[in-house]
């Protein structure tokens, strides 16, 4: 074959590139080979420490108010009373009340472990009193009947007792914002026992109240939050922590609560960042288009609230993900029905929105039935967006390793895909770009030394780790009795 000299050097050029593409893509496969090995060989409990010691980025989808274990609630419930808070709880059933008095109401009667305020005790009438008995003063099988009131741990539980049971027994539990604090300072510790550094949660400033039940104003609430973000056990766990304010999307109120929230988030943007809209999608009142007119009012004035919201959390295909998309949101909460949706699947390949997964959450509340059901690995594996989050882990009785090693074991996760996940959720964080940045930095330092670290002495490495595990993977995976 006859070749001119700029012919010879446009194969030796084509040849060249070739060659280092395949180096390149000889040398990735080499990079994820010592993961590969180390999954086919490893026992769950090891793999579990593994991710239980590895670095991991943050938490975008939380629900403070349902992160708390049950027994962090006991115990804190009961620390209330230096505060002046004590809580009486519904341990019988009197039929003080009609038959089917409330019970598809706000807060139905026929509900045991409903907790109250002294002050509230103090109101009702003798019977309805009858039922309820001091939290401090409760016997061993009605702590443990408490406890479990407030985990999804039953095979005949789901969607319906968590939206409709689980959150109208907290009520008035909710009301000491001292209660709240440690809630959210035992997340933090646990979190960072984890490696996660970053948590962006939702927890509101409002409906707090003195012991007597008096309003506790938003703005002394949002000072409570700074101070003790700012006493030194919580800048120890490592976890920067940001808010949400979120607002209940099919509430008959629910454009104020909107406004109210952007106004909120825009005064307060040194602690809280965006606003969520939370609740059943299956709800008819709450679709996103009911919020078009009142969003385009709030940005002609607005330019600092960010919009994270929940989609797509449902059991029939819809347009609700594409409209909040339209609507202006940067992260959807959940998108199992993206999947359903080919032309936006299409679109938003490579970004620049994220999906908020919530793996345990969706099985738990009946979404899907098993995990091979979960879009989530087609998401990731096309390009789109994507992070790990716990959405209510205290209600799972769960952790964030737990989400990763669900991950893991049933989709096969490569080691260069369990850092992308991390690294996503610090990205796609709505953290100032400032703190964002180091927080990237800082975790591409430390997984990059634990990669080495484990390459050099494998499972030793991670001896130290002692994980403290939950409910939800001894129930499902056997993963029980760490110590």
């Amino acid at each position: 074959m006859n070749t001119t000299p700029l012919s010879k050097t446009l194969i030796l050029a084509w040849l060249s590139a070739a060659f280092w593409l395949v180096l390149g893509a000889v040398q990735a496969k080499a990079e994820d080979d010592w993961f590969e090995r180390f999954k086919a060989e490893a026992s769950d409990r090891e793999l579990y420490t593994f991710l239980y010691a590895m670095p991991k980025g943050g938490d975008l989808h939380n629900h403070m108010s349902g992160s708390g274990l049950p027994e962090w609630w006991y115990e804190l419930a009961l620390e209330q009373k230096a505060h002046g808070y004590e809580f009486y709880t519904k341990v019988k059933i009197n039929n003080c009340k009609p038959y089917g008095h409330n019970e598809f109401g706000r807060q139905p009667y026929l509900l045991l472990f409903h907790n109250i305020l002294a002050s509230t005790y103090d109101t009702l009438p003798e019977c309805e009193r009858s039922e309820y008995k001091l939290l401090s003063e409760l016997n061993e099988k009605e702590i443990e009947g408490w406890k479990n009131s407030l985990v999804l741990n039953h095979d005949h539980e789901g969607r319906d007792e968590f939206f409709s049971t689980h959150w109208q027994r907290f009520d008035e539990l909710l009301n000491s914002p001292y209660l709240m604090m440690e809630i959210l300072y035992r997340n933090m510790e646990a979190f960072g026992r984890e490696g996660l550094v970053y948590l962006e949660t939702m927890m509101g400033a409002k409906g707090f109240t003195e012991p007597d039940g008096t309003p506790i104003p938003a703005d002394r609430v949002v000072a409570m939050y700074k101070e003790r973000l700012s006493q030194r056990d919580a800048r120890n766990t490592g976890v920067t922590v940001r808010f949400q304010e979120s607002i209940l999307r099919f509430a008959p109120n629910a454009e104020q609560q909107l406004i109210d929230a952007y106004e909120f988030v825009s005064e307060y943007r040194d602690l809280y960042l965006a606003v969520n809209m939370v609740g059943r999608e299956d709800n008819g009142k709450g679709h996103p288009m009911r919020f078009k007119e009142t969003l385009r009012d709030l940005r002609r004035t607005h330019s600092n609230v960010r919009l994270s919201v929940h989609a797509g959390e449902l059991d029939e295909p819809n347009r609700h993900i594409r409209d909040t998309l339209m609507l202006g949101a940067d992260r959807i909460g959940h998108g199992i029905q993206l999947i359903n949706d080919e032309e936006l699947l299409r679109e938003l390949r490579h970004g620049p929105y994220l999906i908020e997964i919530n793996l345990i959450s969706n099985l738990l509340l009946e979404y899907i039935d098993d995990y091979a059901e979960h879009p989530f690995p087609e998401y990731l594996r096309i390009g789109i967006p994507v992070a790990l989050s716990t959405d209510d882990r205290g209600m799972w009785d769960s952790n964030i390793t737990d989400e990763f090693f669900v991950a893991v074991k049933e989709y096969n996760l490569s080691w260069e895909e369990l850092k992308r996940l991390s690294r996503n959720s610090l990205t796609h964080a709505f953290v100032e770009d400032g703190v964002k940045q180091e927080l990237v930095d800082n975790f591409d330092k430390r997984i990059a030394d634990f990669e080495a670290r484990f390459k050099r002495r494998g499972l030793s490495s991670v001896e130290g780790a002692k994980p403290i595990s939950h409910g939800f993977i001894c129930d499902q995976y056997q993963l029980c009795d760490w110590d």
